[in-house]
């Protein structure tokens, strides 16, 4: 985001680029609602929330983007209501055609995470995936979560960059962007037209404005204790798994996706899962939530 941006600035950004990235984005980031997502979901939540996997009666998604979060975590019923929202009409529009397809009955409201329009003591579980970098106000969010929570309820949000694993994520990514005309060539895949997957190359080139923040722990810690959150718990996730995932990230974003043989799709994925299993067992319960590229934070609303 440009320096000095204004939170209205920042919401507006936020708002059009997600809006226009709305039909691809599934596609770009493999968002899968079968298995693998639910596998996916429930192990960063079991991680959240260690092991309390519900169900939940009542949960409300912060930026629920076209439902990878709530619509598996419906699926896999540890959610019976979920209550999905974002800035993005977009999105949610996405959301709820994906909830149509799978047969499940969710609300999708749009609005700003700094003025929820819920009722005090509304939700069992506020959960998010990737959303707090976005917010402007991080203060005022946490306190629109700790409102609507019921008291002793549970919040949870995962995927959240990190300042430092952020940084160490730059090596992989530039040096995907250099060896990507040889791996195209290798590959026989097609170059991309800019902002293929982003809904145009003028949307696309809003994706760089649209994040906010990159933690400390120390920083989500705050601001969760300082809405008056109890029991507050950051981790780590992922370090391994990343840097061989922004790789090939950044080599298949430079790619005709229609172009890229299904061996090396298969590639990435195993290897992705293998070292995200490698970090799982070895790395995280070991080394400082610092270093990882992911944060997860977690706490309870007091009783």
């Amino acid at each position: 985001m440009t320096p000095g941006a204004t939170a209205e600035q920042i919401r507006d950004v936020n708002t059009r680029y997600h809006d226009g990235a709305a039909a691809g984005y599934d596609a770009k980031w493999g968002i899968d609602f079968g298995e693998i997502g639910q596998g996916q979901v429930l192990g960063k939540l079991g991680k959240l929330l260690r092991g309390d996997l519900g169900p939940f009666g009542d949960a409300l998604e912060i930026g629920a983007g076209t439902g990878y979060f709530s619509l598996n975590l419906v699926r896999a019923g540890i959610v019976t209501h979920a209550t999905c929202t974002d800035i993005s009409p977009g999105m949610l529009a996405t959301l709820q055609t994906n909830a149509d397809r799978l047969g499940l009955e969710v609300a999708a409201v749009a609005c700003d995470a700094e003025a929820l329009p819920f009722e005090d003591a509304s939700f069992d579980l506020v959960f998010g995936h990737a959303v707090l970098h976005h917010l402007p106000n991080l203060d005022r969010a946490f306190s629109e979560f700790r409102r609507v929570l019921k008291p002793g309820g549970a919040v949870a949000f995962a995927g959240e960059p990190s300042r430092y694993g952020d940084r160490i994520a730059s090596y992989p990514k530039r040096a995907a962007n250099r060896m990507a005309p040889a791996w195209r060539a290798l590959m026989r895949a097609r170059p991309a037209v800019e902002g293929h997957s982003d809904g145009g190359a003028e949307n696309h080139q809003l994706e760089s404005q649209v994040d906010v923040h990159a933690f400390t722990p120390q920083d989500l810690s705050r601001h969760a204790k300082a809405a008056g959150f109890e029991e507050v718990r950051v981790r780590g996730e992922e370090l391994l798994a990343n840097w061989f995932g922004w790789t090939n990230r950044g080599l298949e974003a430079t790619a005709d996706p229609d172009t890229v043989p299904m061996a090396w799709r298969q590639y990435a994925y195993h290897g992705y899962i293998a070292l995200q299993r490698v970090d799982r067992a070895l790395l995280e319960p070991r080394l400082p939530p610092a270093i990882f590229y992911n944060l997860m934070i977690a706490a309870r609303s007091p009783c």
